[in-house]
């Protein structure tokens, strides 16, 4: 049985790597799905692949994330062609430069976290006020690793303490929204394969990074979405506050 249907989900930077990869699996476990990003063309040709194989259950909508009226826009288009809303995969985020604290960047530092702190801050206050209205609704947080595990290569000074910020919350908003029955999780992935793996990192970092792994090799795009769905899921109806590391047990092994 599929595990999504009736399910209308909103994913943010859903036009490549993960988030394309979580769309096409919401969209197979019978959700309808809403296709954020910045990238229109991609968000076109994603949008016309999920139709062509599952009908009339996508919708593409340029979107920044860090624009409370962007917000209000997709929220609009959303409850006009479904609605409602049940599901929110704050997936969108930026890099950050690995630079040393001499190198430090205010202007860079403040941009990645309006985008990935507020970001994901704006997506819930966006949403709530529909979920509220559902029997129960579901918030994922794609996080990071680098929340914990530092080291060069691994993510930007900015870009992880703009994820240690989503990491808090993940969980204030769990504690506050359960009432609701709205719950909020995070899945931390660690290295995986995506187009911004690969534009921050070279081949042989990446390479270093994977063999820290007891798994020994980099993590796919789909690790990270069949997670996600877990958690989108009514099949987890007792898990708020939570964290799901996907990283291959990065954590838990050799450090850099």
């Amino acid at each position: 049985m599929k595990r999504l249907v009736n399910k209308v989900a909103i994913i943010t930077g859903a036009a490549s790597g993960m988030g394309e990869t979580t769309a096409r699996v919401f969209a197979r476990e019978g959700a309808a799905v809403i296709i954020t990003d910045v990238q229109e063309q991609a968000i076109k040709d994603l949008v016309a692949d999920i139709q062509g194989e599952y009908g009339d259950v996508a919708l593409g909508i340029v979107h920044d994330i860090a624009d409370e009226r962007s917000w209000t826009k997709v929220i609009q288009e959303v409850v006009a062609k479904f609605g409602k809303i049940d599901i929110l995969v704050n997936n969108a985020a930026i890099g950050g430069k690995d630079w040393k604290y001499e190198d430090a960047s205010l202007e860079e530092w403040q941009k990645v976290m309006k985008v990935n702190a507020e970001g994901a801050f704006l997506g819930i206050c966006a949403v709530v006020p529909y979920m509220k209205k559902n029997d129960i609704s579901s918030i994922v947080n794609i996080n990071t690793l680098g929340v914990h595990v530092a080291g060069e290569g691994i993510a930007g000074i900015s870009y992880s303490a703009s994820k240690g910020a989503v990491d808090a919350l993940t969980r204030a908003m769990a504690s506050r929204l359960g009432k609701y029955n709205i719950r909020v999780n995070s899945v931390s992935p660690g290295p995986i394969l995506t187009p911004m793996a690969k534009q921050y990192s070279s081949d042989a970092k990446l390479a270093e990074i994977a063999s820290f792994n007891p798994l020994g090799r980099m993590g796919d795009p789909l690790d990270v979405a069949h997670t996600t769905l877990f958690l989108a899921s009514d099949e987890v109806k007792f898990i708020t506050g939570a964290e799901i590391l996907v990283d291959g047990g990065f954590k838990i092994h050799k450090p850099l």
